[in-house]
């Protein structure tokens, strides 16, 4: 079943970036794969879908919201997180919305499927491939720990991927130490 296999390696690689115990968001959550990865990392986990069944299947691990995101208001409009989880999904209009909701010293961490996916299987609609660059435009503001453009073999597909933090306010110009891998 879709949303059961196990956690993206790009959301295992960059989770320690995200505060121990942290506040946790994901993104058209489906199954919850990565709330249950996060959850047993011992974060505060909320997931948000559009499907009934996947909320249901996600409320063991933590706050499960049903809305429509894409036709609907954003449902945790003022809410920040220590990290935004989104993957496999793409809906342009709420990106700064997405962007927004990293708190201070948040991480956003992100992976799609780019324009050339049309060449390998589905999606293939322009509606649901980012465009070359079009991650990074996204996440101005932030600080990008990592970024990826180009095409995985296993499973064949083309995405975008980026792990990108916001900055404390008030915190120096210094260089900021963000680790690029979990031993640090």
């Amino acid at each position: 079943m879709h949303g059961t296999e196990a956690p993206s390696a790009w959301v295992q690689r960059w989770s320690h970036l995200v505060a121990p115990r942290g506040s946790v968001l994901d993104v058209a959550c489906g199954q919850g794969r990565h709330l249950k990865w996060f959850a047993q990392r011992g974060n505060t986990v909320t997931g948000v879908d559009r499907s009934p069944e996947a909320i249901d299947s996600v409320k063991p691990w933590g706050r499960a919201v049903l809305a429509d995101i894409e036709n609907g208001p954003w449902p945790l409009e003022g809410e920040t997180f220590d990290a935004v989880v989104v993957t496999n999904y793409l809906w342009r209009a709420l990106l700064p919305v997405i962007t927004r909701s990293v708190a201070p010293g948040g991480v956003l961490i992100y992976e799609t499927f780019a324009t050339g996916n049309e060449s390998v299987g589905k999606p293939s609609r322009p509606d649901f491939l980012l465009q070359p660059g079009e991650l990074l435009r996204a996440c101005e503001g932030l600080r990008v720990v990592a970024y990826e453009d180009g095409f995985c073999d296993r499973p064949e597909r083309f995405v975008q991927r980026i792990a990108a933090v916001r900055k404390h306010p008030g915190t120096p110009d210094s260089p900021p130490r963000y680790p690029l891998d979990a031993t640090g």
